[in-house]
């Protein structure tokens, strides 16, 4: 059985009566054409079935209809967290909506480092965004060298004034106005004994929420402070240690929600009662780690889907040259506290 020829651009341009070029500007977007014979085009291509050739289409449009999607994680961290899994729809539902396709690119360590910046620097996107950046990552840099626009998610963690520093356009939420929120909460609770597990304290996010954090209790104690790394086993060690060292603790404000729900799990092992011995607080309010925990997480909220959109859409802006402001745009998006039964 032989496939059927794929429609051509001369096959829409006849069965709409119209020239070939007409039908080339119309497919690539160009406004320079009579909304009649655009109309006309759009119905022929719908009816024909007709598919431009991407290839073809770029280079006119000197644009390639992809955006690569880098997190600096490895695949191992990136399936396992929800967290990761709320930003790419966002990306991705925005993207669809232009007719953009994904490329996500994950890196683990040296050799990924420079088969990202190979790739980018081919002319194969017209654009990247980056989330999950720490401090001493090479991608800023190689991302930087590969020459395309670029837009974060999160504060980007250069010292101010440093190369890269300025000029740089990402989305973020209120790390440390969300983390003194939920300090003053548990303080409002009359907890007097409020520990902290953080987050890796090479990412900005986790060193704004312990910043934050210490806003509200500014002579902690530092055995209440105990380094986690995001994921449940990180706060499960982290509980345990704080518990050993502070073991009349009652209250515990974990850097994110997988934190939190390791913290918990120790807490009811050891048989402290959430939230009468110990109140718990999460950063995220990922809904299935928050709801499901046992009890309920209270949680700071973040919009993670609308972070990986807002993101999505500032890139497209810049490409598509529409209007916006002059200079790198700074988009800090509100957190609010949610109140569940774990404080």
């Amino acid at each position: 059985m032989t496939e059927e020829p794929r429609p051509t651009l001369e096959a829409v341009a006849a069965h709409a009566g119209v020239s070939r070029a007409t039908v080339s500007r119309v497919v690539n977007g160009d406004p320079g054409v009579r909304e009649v014979l655009a109309e006309r085009v759009r119905h022929a291509v719908d009816e024909l079935g007709y598919v431009p050739n991407r290839a073809a289409r770029s280079l006119v449009t000197r644009r390639h209809d992809a955006v690569a999607v880098v997190i600096a994680e490895p695949e191992t961290r990136v399936f396992a967290d929800p967290f990761f899994a709320l930003q790419l729809r966002g990306i991705s539902k925005e993207l669809t909506t232009r007719d953009v396709q994904l490329v996500l690119l994950l890196t683990e360590g040296r050799d990924d480092h420079e088969r990202v910046g190979r790739y980018l620097a081919g002319g194969h996107v017209d654009g990247a965004l980056v989330f999950s950046l720490h401090l001493d990552d090479p991608l800023p840099g190689i991302i930087r060298r590969a020459g395309v626009p670029t837009v974060f998610g999160g504060r980007p963690g250069w010292p101010q004034g440093a190369p890269g520093e300025t000029g740089t356009s990402y989305v973020d939420c209120d790390n440390r106005g969300g983390a003194r929120e939920a300090v003053r909460h548990l303080v409002g609770l009359g907890r007097s004994r409020v520990a902290h597990i953080t987050g890796p304290l090479d990412q900005t996010s986790a060193v704004d929420r312990c910043d934050g954090y210490r806003d509200v209790l500014a002579d902690v104690d530092p055995r209440l402070i105990a380094e986690g790394d995001f994921t449940p086993a990180g706060g499960e060690r982290a509980m345990r240690e704080l518990l050993h060292r502070v073991p009349e603790l009652d209250a515990v404000f974990a850097a994110n929600d997988l934190s939190a729900s390791g913290a918990l799990r120790v807490l009811r092992e050891r048989g402290r009662r959430v939230p009468d011995d110990v109140a718990v607080v999460g950063f995220d309010d990922m809904l299935p780690v928050a709801e499901q925990a046992d009890p309920p997480l209270t949680t700071v909220r973040q919009d993670i889907e609308e972070m990986g959109a807002l993101m999505a859409r500032m890139l497209l802006r810049g490409r598509d040259g529409e209007d916006v402001a002059s200079g790198p745009a700074h988009v800090v998006l509100p957190t609010a506290l949610v109140r569940r039964a774990s404080a």
